[in-house]
């Protein structure tokens, strides 16, 4: 018998980004997407300790246990088993980097440190340290000092120990240099023997040590890294007489000088020089030390050169269009003779920039309303929504500035937007508007007739490259009703609406879902076709998952597909045994959310922007949109179930979770690819069935 009913929400955070550290270790996967794979595991692990990390702090250092909270953990428990975990991936990647680094060579690419540079190289990196990086440099000298000045979240820093005889005695000096972000990371040294040669911004300072402290005699010098990660929960309490958006802008610049919750430094450090440092920093043994390698921010690797090695990339895909749905002529013309699905990055994310830039330009379109989370640092969205401003229509946007990590540029955009016209809703209080819809007004005959769409990701072109994600687009007048009730909710909230066609969090979400999952039980029980499918990012509220353990003791199947977090056990015997679960990490992430329900062969299908997470269900304003047009149900079930049959980078969970590959005695079968393939065969077929 298992010990607890749910898997620890943090622990298996860091199983999903084991699987991603995993793909950095696939040697099937092409070397620079391998690096790349570590900058994402690198930067999954700095915003986890930012957030959850250091959430289960505070529940600790409040005295609490936190056990109903954490699924049965206590919380100073957990934070030592964290601790222990990342140490070990920790060093894992290193690993991992060191023999890419390896492979590399083969390729005629080296990526040398400051002690492999030959006379022709030290040259360049002389110049080029004078010319970009010196000018660029914050170094803090420290043994003055009474404490170290406040470091910034995630910054890395050369902690740069100088023995100096002094009166015949050796002295030691301790300094600070920030590594600047304003140059890039990784620097192309020039060759003429045909190998690429790189060298990181931390090893071409290090290699210039003797020009930073030129002014000092010493007797020997040594620089390690080290990098601090701050609690970046935001404070939006204080001065009554500032805005909403001051408020956030000063809160998110508090956010660097955060509580310390993570201390990453080069296990090579001098001791001296570490006791030196956790002393005037006034860190102690409470928080999170890691010894890592000699570079920290792998984060960056995410943004390594490709170098003109493309075999070394995965080949990019050209985002095939919708079938039925020309980007030329009027999208709003088809689309109000039937619906259409938009799955990025399997088709072009160009559909939704045209839908709104159409909408802009469209005399008969009088108005505009949409829900923005994150949006691209460039976008064409926002563009288009001032466009339609400077055309007379009336556009309302709903920004969550509080979208984690993003608020700087979703401020940016709030106050861009706001100077050109467009009015602005800053959400609810006390809940994020997660939601992704738009809607506009046209007229018709004289009447209003509503269009707009429904997705399950973020309106950003960037990451509709990286994301799966889908999106609905729609001239349904009872779905599109729905969504300006929300949009009244936002501006009048405390009347909570009715909705015949969706399912609104944070209202009906959590009863619906339960609902929903009670039909397919009492199907069962009445002889019935019953089957639950869903596929999610994350799978943690304890009632949810305790309602399809319910299903499954009933004896309905349970299909799961969940990328990160999922709190569920599946295979239990008098518990789960029911229920199948698979968690897929792959060239592209993972992100709709799609909840399928067999209703005795008659499918009740939904998108959502909602995972089955506390948060989503109960504290943020999501929207399930239910799927009515049979062609796109047949579609959203056939995309699951090649996301089902996958048996190449589908790892199967279990009670261990233990990250194992699903393999078994099938052709290999990748559910991306065959995914890409499936909307290659949609176009042919309607190419051949025109002829």
């Amino acid at each position: 018998m298992i010990k607890n009913k749910y898997n620890n929400r943090e622990m298996s955070w860091l199983q999903f980004n084991s699987r991603v550290l995993q793909e950095a270790a696939d040697s099937s996967v092409p070397l620079l997407e391998r690096l790349r794979f570590l900058g994402i595991f690198s930067n999954n692990l700095d915003e986890f300790f930012k957030v959850r990390y250091a959430t289960v702090k505070r529940i600790d250092l409040a005295g609490k246990s936190g056990k109903k909270a954490l699924g049965g953990f206590n919380a100073g428990r957990l934070l030592k088993e964290i601790t222990q975990i990342v140490i070990k991936k920790q060093s894992e990647s290193l690993e991992i980097l060191a023999s890419i680094q390896e492979e590399l060579k083969n390729h005629d690419i080296f990526i040398i440190d400051e002690n492999q540079v030959n006379s022709q190289q030290a040259k360049f990196l002389k110049e080029f340290f004078l010319q970009k990086v010196s000018p660029a440099l914050v170094t803090i000298m420290l043994n003055d000092l009474d404490k170290v000045p406040n470091l910034k979240d995630s910054k890395a820093y050369l902690a740069v120990k100088m023995v100096q005889l002094e009166k015949d005695r050796l002295t030691n000096r301790y300094i600070l240099i920030e590594i600047p972000s304003s140059v890039e990371r990784f620097v192309e040294i020039p060759s003429d023997d045909g190998k690429k040669y790189i060298i990181l911004l931390d090893d071409l300072i290090r290699f210039n040590l003797n020009v930073i402290f030129n002014i000092f005699d010493y007797e020997s010098i040594s620089a390690h890294m080290i990098k601090i990660t701050r609690d970046a929960e935001l404070d939006l309490e204080g001065d009554l007489s500032k805005s909403y958006i001051e408020k956030l802008m000063d809160s998110v610049k508090d956010r660097l000088q955060g509580d310390p919750v993570r201390f990453v430094y080069d296990k090579n450090i001098e001791q001296d020089t570490l006791d030196f440092l956790l002393k005037k920093m006034e860190i102690d043994n409470t928080d999170s030390l890691i010894p890592g390698g000699k570079y920290h921010n792998r984060r960056d690797y995410m943004n390594f050169p490709d170098l003109g090695a493309k075999h070394l990339l995965y080949d990019k895909i050209e985002p095939l269009p919708i079938p039925g749905l020309q980007i030329q002529g009027s999208l709003l013309e088809k689309i109000a003779r039937k619906d259409f699905l938009q799955y990025v990055p399997y088709q072009t994310f160009s559909y939704t920039v045209k839908f709104l830039r159409e909408a802009a330009l469209d005399p008969k379109v009088k108005a505009i309303k949409i829900t923005i989370y994150r949006l691209a640092s460039l976008s064409h969205i926002a563009s288009s929504l001032i466009n339609a401003v400077k055309n007379g229509k009336r556009v309302t946007v709903s920004i969550e500035l509080q979208a984690r990590f993003d608020e700087a540029n979703n401020i940016k955009y709030a106050e861009k937007m706001e100077r050109e016209g467009v009015k602005l809703i800053f959400g609810v209080t006390g809940l994020k508007v997660h939601s992704k819809t738009c809607i506009i007004e046209r007229l018709e005959n004289q009447k209003i007739k509503y269009y707009g769409f429904i997705s399950t990701g973020n309106f950003n072109e960037n990451t509709a490259k990286i994301y799966t994600d889908y999106t609905l687009f729609t001239a349904h007048q009872g779905i599109l009703k729905d969504i300006n009730k929300v949009f009244e909710f936002f501006e009048v909230n405390y009347k909570i609406k009715n909705y015949k066609h969706l399912i609104v969090s944070p209202h009906y979400s959590r009863e619906a879902f339960s609902n929903l999952i009670d039909h397919e039980i009492a199907n069962h029980k009445a002889g019935k076709k019953s089957g639950i499918y869903l596929k999610m990012n994350a799978l943690s509220d304890y009632d949810m998952i305790d309602k399809l353990y319910e299903a499954s003791r009933a004896g309905v199947k349970v299909k799961l597909i969940v990328r990160g977090i999922n709190c569920l056990i599946p295979k239990v015997p008098g518990m789960s045994e029911n229920i199948e679960s698979i968690s897929i990490v792959d060239k592209f992430l993972e992100h709709p959310r799609l909840y399928i329900f067999e209703n005795d062969s008659h499918n009740k299908v939904f998108i959502s922007s909602a995972d089955w997470m506390t948060r989503n269900i109960d504290h943020r304003v999501e929207v399930t949109c239910p799927i009515y047009n049979p062609e796109i149900k047949k579609e959203l079930k056939e995309t699951f179930e090649i996301c089902w049959k996958d048996n190449v980078k589908a790892r199967d969970f279990s009670a261990k979770d233990e990250n194992t590959y699903r393999k078994n005695d099938q052709p290999e079968f990748r559910s991306q690819f065959e995914t890409y393939k499936y909307y290659q065969e949609k176009l042919k077929n309607i190419s051949d069935n025109a002829k």
